[in-house]
């Protein structure tokens, strides 16, 4: 945020007022939380109907453990201690019902819940953003209708059904189809209508355009799907230099139109220079990706691929330079991942002929594949491709309903945007209409988004408690169910308060982002 003269003071003690509010929300709200869970549950009930010799003493025991015989407020200040410990170096969470650290438990089950929830959750933020801004600006069109259709449809769905769906079609049966990877005709037909009629509601226009595009999205489809079918393409799949070739223009096209316009010469010429760098460089980084690659190699390919585009957006024109510096940063940034993904798809035959894979690569179940030989895991690309494949069907389910609901979001905020005075003022002033969109209206538009957006990624370690149970995977939704139905309180309280805390830390977050979003906010005492 832009400081005045005494601003740097007010911010200071906005903070740190705000730091002292957030320390009474989350002691308020764990002691609340504590003492519902305790008062709810009798870790006792499970001696009811027990006919053990010894039940006198068991009960017994399980009330020295957990300390049933102190009342739960004052349980709570025992636990607090170790929380308050960590003042002076002594943080202690406490040990589960199992004599585990608590952290411990935590440590393993963090990395867990980021892979499989962060993916999802960008994946929503870009293509619902993305969906609902365009249907706001095309509202009331065929593609307005559909989008509106299908995401009321995906918000309504319950998880858990979307879940056990992807598992039959896209795990069970997709691995049956790969038996024998024919698509009968007919089926190519229907899928290639669809894909048509899809592709045009983007595009619009009058009928006559709108059937044009569907035709020919159609028989392009059609087309791929004939060519994959015969080529076996699902058994060795790879996109090759004419596929990256291909993507890496699409990508150029779309930042182009997105940033400069279509129609500005030297911004064609940075996209579209920077996508054919792109594929030129496509053997010559093949040598990054070795069998014994590693994360470092993945960013010295962006690295590279990026600098070139850099060179060739700062030297397309000495005046604007920063427009098409962004033109090419975003074409080579988003044009590289084809050429990764393409590395990743030349380990699929081994892999899935692999006796850990047994010809069924899409898993219903777990986080990884116990089975892989030490060999194959020590490979990068099969490592992460196993990575992937686990990650797919939980990734869907949860991106499909997380999209839907920042379809509505952003689709809502920017069409009170765009009936605001100061963009009809920027029309009045003779600006095309792709500079008040994205120029005026998008920027504003994000304002009411970014608590919301800035609230999830918080809500990231809470984990997935459906769909962590559904796919089996033992992340921070599962630790918390466990603790639930355990009588756990430590590790409860130590999965609330994480919680807890990041939620607050991500409203006082969203609240200095208002000043970056939005340049007329401002501190005030």
């Amino acid at each position: 945020m832009r400081c005045y003269r005494g601003q740097g003071v007010d911010l200071l003690q906005y903070v740190l007022r705000r730091l002292g509010m957030m320390f009474v929300i989350v002691f308020g709200a764990s002691f609340l939380a504590y003492n519902l869970q305790a008062y709810s549950s009798n870790p006792l009930s499970a001696f009811t109907e027990s006919t053990e010799q010894n039940k006198s003493f068991l009960i017994a025991k399980m009330i020295r453990d957990l300390q049933l015989d102190v009342p739960p407020p004052l349980r709570y200040f025992s636990w607090l201690r170790g929380i308050v410990g960590g003042l002076w170096g002594d943080f202690d969470m406490g040990l589960s019902r199992n004599n585990i650290p608590v952290i411990e438990l935590l440590a393993q089950a963090i990395p867990v819940t980021i892979k499989l929830v962060i993916t999802a959750t960008f994946l929503a933020i870009i293509l619902g953003i993305s969906v609902g801004m365009i249907t706001a600006i095309r509202q009331y069109s065929r593609f307005d209708y559909v989008m509106t259709f299908i995401s009321f449809l995906l918000f309504s769905l319950p998880i858990f059904w979307v879940a056990v769906l992807l598992k039959e079609f896209m795990a069970i049966q997709f691995n049956d189809f790969l038996a024998d990877p024919n698509i009968p005709p007919a089926t190519i037909i229907t899928i290639a209508l669809i894909l048509g009629f899809i592709m045009a509601s983007f595009v619009g226009g009058s009928k006559a355009q709108f059937l044009t595009v569907a035709a020919g999205g159609a028989a392009f489809s059609a087309a791929a799907l004939t060519f994959m079918s015969g080529s076996n393409w699902f058994l060795e799949p790879a996109l090759g230099i004419f596929g990256v070739s291909f993507l890496a223009l699409c990508n150029a096209a779309i930042v182009i139109q997105l940033i400069s316009g279509l129609d500005s010469k030297k911004g064609r010429i940075a996209g579209f220079g920077t996508a054919v760098s792109i594929a030129a460089l496509y053997y010559p980084l093949q040598t990054l990706m070795s069998a014994n690659a590693s994360l470092v190699n993945v960013l010295a390919i962006f690295a590279v691929t990026i600098s070139v585009g850099l060179t060739i957006g700062y030297f397309v024109s000495d005046i604007d330079r920063r427009v098409y510096s962004r033109i090419s940063f975003f074409t080579a940034f988003i044009s590289t991942f084809p050429i990764i993904i393409d590395r990743f798809m030349q380990e699929f035959p081994g892999y899935m002929n692999s006796d850990a894979v047994n010809r069924r690569p899409v898993p219903t179940l777990g986080q990884n594949n116990d089975m892989l030989t030490p060999e194959q895991l020590e490979n990068f690309w099969v490592a992460g491709l196993d990575t992937a494949v686990h990650l797919v069907l939980p990734t869907i389910a949860l991106t499909l309903i997380s999209f839907a609901g920042y379809v509505r979001f952003s689709r809502g905020s920017l069409l009170e945007v765009l009936n605001m005075d100061y963009i009809r003022t920027a029309r009045a002033k003779g600006l095309t209409e792709r500079t008040v969109i994205v120029r005026h209206g998008m920027r504003n538009a994000m304002l009411p988004l970014t608590t919301i957006l800035v609230n999830d990624f918080a809500g990231l370690l809470g984990g997935a408690i459906i769909t962590e149970g559904v796919f089996a995977w033992k992340g921070m939704g599962q630790l918390f169910n466990d603790a639930l139905r355990g009588y756990d309180m430590n590790l409860f309280m130590g999965v609330f308060v994480l919680s807890a805390t990041l939620t607050v830390l991500a409203n006082f977050v969203a609240d200095l982002l208002y000043g970056v979003v939005d340049p007329r906010i401002r501190i005030r005492k």
